[in-house]
């Protein structure tokens, strides 16, 4: 998750909760937003729905605008109308036998519905699954009543990814505008990277990868991949580098979205103790963990190679900081925010914003200091935004300053 285990974490959030562009993909120039920092605040919404259970992500399925589904880091996925009346949820999915949710940062992570859904009736998920070691899993569930809800039992495992430590699992899904599958991976954990994973192409951690998932079992390999004409690495690793790779050189990418109107991706990568970063993803990038942190040396300390890609923009770790990648705001409720990329920080709840267009490396807006613990944002169909605190289960919209 975009949490690192610390004993100042477990202690303050043990009590809260128990806690593209680029490789073919459509790029527009849109206009740019306002030069001005806009001025936001949040709301909560849904304020009839009981308490959510360690949300870690929200969506809206592809062209149904009438609920929601919320990730919960358990096992299961719940469903609630759209409505600000909405006072019950329904289970979408129980995984919760298959998913490992014992440590900080494992458990059901990430979900992202088939492009072409409901007519192809197919959701994909990414969850830890218990063993030695703790293994990622990216799996393929079916729906056989319309959409209401995925059957358990239909689990088509596309990937495994085994894990060196309990942490780092990134775990989040998005298909692109190109219809590809996209999954991000953690480093593997603990800490400093002590197998180097994040420069190690021959494995999967520490990557953003690319897949096509509407080809040959289990996946197929877009051919404009950095590593399109090596192995597959469906347990994870390879004899070489591995093909599913689209970027690599992070720590914890934790949550990764594309911008609505540009096609392009960003991610918050989870800093070790200096620097939280927020990144734009492009084919074949190579973000520097662990060589860099941020736009920073890390190892070693000075003198650092730089040859990589530098993020959007960093913010320093004071005290304890961890980044919580967001969205580029592309609705119409806030004309000032339009073309900010807005996300937050889980450990200190703050909430910041970077334009979409602007020159690595530079500092963030700080919009607002809140008390959430954010562990991921949601974009309605209509583009506006939302931020989910992980310690309340509550929801929260984004919104104009009165």
């Amino acid at each position: 998750m975009a949490m690192r285990v610390r004993n100042f974490i477990l202690l303050v959030f043990g009590i809260l909760a128990a806690s593209c562009g680029g490789g073919g993909d459509p790029v527009i120039s849109p206009p740019p937003p306002s030069a001005a920092a806009p001025s936001i605040t949040t709301q909560q919404v849904f304020t009839q729905l009981p308490g959510l259970a360690k949300p870690v992500s929200m969506k809206q399925a592809p062209g149904d605008s009438t609920r929601w589904f919320v990730v919960l880091q358990g096992g299961q996925i719940v469903t609630f109308a759209n409505n600000p009346n909405a006072n019950s949820t329904s289970v979408f999915l129980d995984i919760s036998a298959s998913v490992d949710s014992s440590f900080f940062e494992s458990g059901l992570l990430g979900l992202a519905f088939h492009p072409n859904w409901p007519a192809t009736p197919e959701a994909y998920v990414s969850y830890t699954a218990p063993g030695a070691p703790l293994t990622s899993v990216v799996a393929r569930y079916s729906s056989i009543d319309g959409g209401n809800t995925l059957q358990a039992g239909s689990e088509e495992v596309l990937l495994t990814v085994f894990q060196d430590f309990n942490n780092h699992n990134g775990g989040d899904l998005e298909f692109g505008p190109n219809g590809m599958l996209y999954a991000s991976f953690g480093d593997g954990g603990s800490a400093n990277d002590p197998n180097n994973n994040g420069q190690n192409t021959a494995n999967l951690m520490g990557t953003i990868i690319r897949i096509d998932v509407d080809g040959n079992a289990p996946y197929e390999i877009p051919v404009d991949n950095p590593f399109a004409g090596s192995a597959m690495c469906v347990q994870g690793f390879g004899g070489g580098s591995c093909a599913e790779i689209y970027a690599w050189g992070f720590r914890n990418p934790w949550r990764i979205s594309f911008d609505s109107m540009t096609g392009e991706l960003w991610t918050g990568d989870v800093g070790q103790n200096l620097w939280e970063e927020v990144d734009r993803v492009v084919l074949g990038g190579n973000y520097g963990w662990r060589v860099r942190e941020g736009a920073h040396c890390f190892d070693p300390p000075t003198g650092c190679a730089t040859n990589f890609e530098e993020p959007v923009t960093e913010y320093a770790n004071v005290g304890s900081a961890s980044v919580t990648g967001g969205y580029v705001y592309r609705g119409t409720a806030i004309p000032d925010l339009d073309g900010w990329y807005v996300f937050g920080d889980f450990i200190d709840g703050r909430l910041f914003g970077v334009r979409f267009d602007e020159q690595p490396t530079t500092a963030p807006v700080e919009f607002e200091d809140t008390a959430f613990s954010i562990s991921t944002f949601a974009r309605d169909s209509n583009g506006e935004l939302y931020v989910v605190s992980y310690g309340g289960g509550t929801i929260h919209q984004i919104v104009d300053v009165p």
